[in-house]
Formats: C-alpha cells, sequence, structure tokens
C-alpha cells in the first residue's frame, strides 16, 4: 500500500504526477545507490561475533555456530562469507535464543498484534506508514487506550503522508487518552520540529511490546487486511471484520528474544530523531533470556545513513547464493545493480525465482516493473505473478538458510527516501517455513515463460515503456 505516492491512476495522468513527483525528488538532492562492487572485491576473512543477551559470544563459540549452520546447511561454501559481509555492512552482531513466528495475511498478523498489546504491562510503541480509520484502526486504538488506562504508557508514530487520509480525530481521540502521538515529517511545513525533508517517509510498519515482543513487516494499520488472501482462506474464511475489501497477500513475522532490543533502539532513534517529547520513563531495555533458537539481525535503513543498509545486504545475499534465491515483493523496480546481481546469480546456475503481483494498487509502479521481465527472462531468472489477491509481502530466502521479511520493496523509493525496516533470519529452520509459504503461494500464481511474454499486446508495452521512464520516482 503506498499512499499519497502509489495510487491507481490512469497512465494519462503519469505525467502530472511524474512531475509533482519531481519536485519532491529535488528537495531532496540527488541521492543516489551505492556502489556494489566492493561486496564481491572487498570481503576479506574477520572474525564473525554472535550476542545472546548478556553480550558478545566468546570468539570459540562464534565459531562453533558457523560451523553448526552450515553443517546443517549443506556445508555452503558462501554462508561464512555472507555473514561477515553482513556483519560490515549492518554493524550490528546476529543475535542467538530468538523465538520467531511466521504471521501470513492480516488476519494472524493483527490476532498476534492484539493478543501481545492486550498482554502489555510496561509499555507498547507503534510505528506504521498507514493507520486508517477502519474498523480494524478503530479495534487497534481501543486496545491501546484500554492499556493506557492501566499505566501501560503508549507511544505512537505514523507517517504524514501515508496516513493522510485518516481524520485528526483519530489521533487526538489517542492523545486525549493520555497516548503520545507523533506524526513524521508532517505535510505542513510549519509542524515540522526539524528540517522539512517532504520526500523522507517513514515506510516501517513495527510493534513492540515491553521490550521483549517484536512484529513487524508488510502490514499497515487498515482493512483491507482484514480477510487476508484468497488461497489462505479459500476452504475457510475468517474475516476479522465486516467491511474489509479485496483481500490481501502480506507477511509479518513475531519475534520473541533479546534481539528485540535492537528493533527497540530503532524505534527510540527515530522518535528522537522527529524531536518527539522524551520518552516516559519505562524499562525499555528489558534483560531478556533465551527463548528459541533462531538467530537474527535488526536492519533499519534511513535517508540518514550514508546508504541503504538494507539494499546493500540483500544485493549481498544474492551476490553470495550459490543454489536458490527466492523474492517475493509488492513494488518491483530494480536498479542496474540490482538487475545485474539477479541475472548474473541466474547465469551462474542458481535457481532465481521472483514472485510479483499480477495486479497492483499503483498501476505505474506494476508497468515500470513489467519492463524488466525480457531482460530476466533471457538470462534465466523465472518470474511469477500471484493471482486472486493483491500481493504486498516483502520476503526474500536465500540458499534454503537465509530468510528477510520486512517493509523494503525492490524499488528506488524504499532504497533511497524511505526509513524501513527488516529482520534477518539465519538457519534452515525458519527458511524452511519461509519456502513451504513461497511454494503455496506459487500454487496461485502464473509463470512468465518469454514465450507467452511476447504475446502481449502493444498496448501494455507501451505503458510498460512509458512508465520505466519515470521508474527513480516511483
Amino acid at each position: 500500500m503506498r499512499g499519497f505516492y502509489h495510487y491507481e491512476m490512469p497512465m494519462t495522468k503519469l505525467l502530472a504526477f511524474a512531475l509533482m513527483t519531481c519536485l519532491l525528488v529535488l528537495t531532496q538532492g540527488c541521492a543516489t545507490l551505492p556502489d556494489t562492487q566492493f561486496l564481491t572485491a572487498r570481503y576479506q576473512k574477520q572474525a564473525i561475533q554472535f550476542q545472546n543477551a548478556r553480550g558478545l559470544l566468546s570468539a570459540k563459540r562464534s565459531a562453533a555456530i558457523v560451523a553448526e549452520l552450515k553443517r546443517s546447511s549443506g556445508n555452503l561454501d558462501s554462508l561464512e562469507k555472507q555473514i561477515a559481509l553482513e556483519q560490515e555492512i549492518i554493524g550490528n552482531p546476529l543475535v542467538i535464543g530468538n523465538k520467531v513466528t511466521l504471521l501470513q495475511d492480516g488476519p494472524a498478523t493483527y490476532r498476534a498484534m492484539f493478543s501481545a498489546i492486550s498482554k502489555a504491562q510496561d509499555h507498547i510503541h507503534v510505528e506504521s506508514f498507514i493507520i486508517e480509520d477502519g474498523t480494524i484502526g478503530q479495534q487497534f486504538a481501543d486496545l491501546l487506550i484500554e492499556r493506557q488506562s492501566h499505566g501501560v504508557q503508549v507511544h505512537l508514530l505514523y507517517d504524514s503522508i501515508g496516513s493522510l487520509g485518516t481524520p485528526k480525530a483519530y489521533f487526538e481521540r489517542l492523545t486525549g487518552a493520555g497516548v503520545k502521538v507523533l506524526e513524521f515529517n508532517p505535510l505542513n511545513p510549519l509542524a515540522v520540529r526539524k528540517p522539512w525533508e517532504i520526500n523522507h517517509r517513514d515506510h516501517r510498519k513495527l510493534l513492540v511490546v515491553d521490550g521483549h515482543t517484536a512484529i513487524l513487516g508488510g502490514i499497515n494499520i487498515s482493512s483491507v487486511y482484514a480477510s487476508g488472501s484468497a488461497h489462505l482462506n479459500s476452504a475457510k474464511r475468517t474475516p476479522l471484520t465486516g467491511d474489509g475489501e479485496k483481500g490481501w497477500r502480506d507477511t509479518d513475522i513475531q519475534i520473541e528474544g533479546p534481539v528485540v532490543r535492537q528493533f527497540q533502539a530503532l524505534f527510540i532513534d527515530t522518535w528522537n530523531k522527529q524531536r518527539g517529547e522524551p520518552l516516559s520513563p519505562k524499562n525499555y531495555f528489558p534483560l531478556v533470556n533465551a527463548v528459541g533458537n533462531e538467530i537474527v539481525r535488526a536492519i533499519g535503513s534511513t535517508p540518514d545513513d550514508p546508504y541503504s543498509l538494507m539494499y546493500l545486504t540483500l544485493v549481498a545475499a544474492i551476490t553470495n547464493a550459490e543454489q536458490q534465491v527466492s523474492l517475493t515483493n509488492a513494488y518491483f523496480v530494480p536498479d542496474a545493480q540490482l538487475l545485474n546481481a539477479l541475472q548474473d546469480a541466474a547465469k551462474r546456475g542458481v535457481d532465481v525465482r521472483i514472485l510479483l503481483p499480477s495486479q497492483s494498487d499503483s498501476q505505474a509502479t506494476f508497468h515500470a516493473g513489467r519492463s524488466y521481465y525480457a531482460t530476466l527472462l533471457d538470462s534465466g531468472v523465472k518470474i511469477y505473478e500471484r493471482r486472486g489477491t493483491i500481493l504486498h509481502s516483502k520476503t526474500a530466502i536465500v540458499d534454503g538458510v537465509w530468510s528477510c521479511v520486512g517493509s523494503s520493496n525492490l524499488d528506488w523509493r524504499s532504497a533511497l527516501d524511505n526509513d524501513e525496516i527488516n529482520a534477518v533470519i539465519l538457519g534452515p529452520g525458519f527458511a524452511q517455513q519461509m519456502l513451504a509459504a513461497f511454494a503455496t503461494d506459487l500454487r496461485d500464481a502464473e509463470q512468465i515463460t518469454r514465450d507467452n511474454w511476447e504475446r502481449r499486446s502493444m498496448l501494455l508495452r507501451l505503458k510498460e515503456a512509458t512508465a520505466r521512464l519515470f521508474g527513480r520516482l516511483l
């Protein structure tokens, strides 16, 4: 869901849209994507570090973890290099001892969110691109207000443009109940507490409860997710509300364990950068012991950094892939380096599969992404389009051991203009769950072959060529 920037529009309006967006881009200066050449040339053997609730593990224990990962994953030569490169890019160690639960579609995610919120005892942190005043939004607000009334301090951060259609009364009700509400980069420059950067948006979706539970992924607070996707609910539809539109396919995860402090730190950093009022004195970083076996790293990307951490991480993972790359994404407008990484992987024998929407809430982005199909197909990349739903997931699985779930799309805006949040989960156990979900989606997808792609109409070709001209702006 793309809010102000991405909505369904006739192609005749694309030029006007692009000119408007170009003006917004100019307010940010000439941002560019980082050079990824060092990913293949810069690797040096370095000590890989892991962390638990009490700090960094010894070099001996860290080496043992890597050895076990390689053993359980088929002794991949790329695994140790991938871990070291990601550590160099992100700067955070991988954290052991976590429990990760895969949440597919809105009903499962909202049940997990509502359950976590209802059990909160100390604080609740919410960050979302879109918060809508529908049935889901009202249930969400009611729960937050109920917890606030019991002394649980709630801090809520929402994006100004993403939530542009939400009545101010919705947030005023929360504020009146004691919830601390902060608008990210307000559209009104008179309301901004820092330099006005209208093109810098908060695209993250994050819930942190009591410093020990985090939920993140692609799902906003909106009733479009209320009924879930067609496949997952085809046998037994279980809508949370009666006002849900056609179900959306999305993916979130719930994480419990010591790595939650990394997600907590990202929320607090954004709150402080936006100059929100000082956080209430609560126990934001409790000692959280191991609750599971998953190895996780938090990745927060922001235009404030020299380059997008998630972009480099994903390109590094694809560059180092030896067996398989499986990507699912809602908005696909690749730059040349990502395109080359995918092509090169396929040419060296990696099974590269990309699952994309067959319909979208952003027609311009949809057609721009399709303009790259022929190039990818010619290099051996397999492309599928999900039918029967609006695909909004943002996931990646590499070599059956490296998984990523979060808010980042495969487009320029996510890499250059947005705050994004993702989790990397290392290990074959969770990766197998992700691959099973990917396989389920493929059953409701159409594979795009070179032959059937060549039979598309001239009108579609024209739309693709036109949209591709404005790829940086989408």
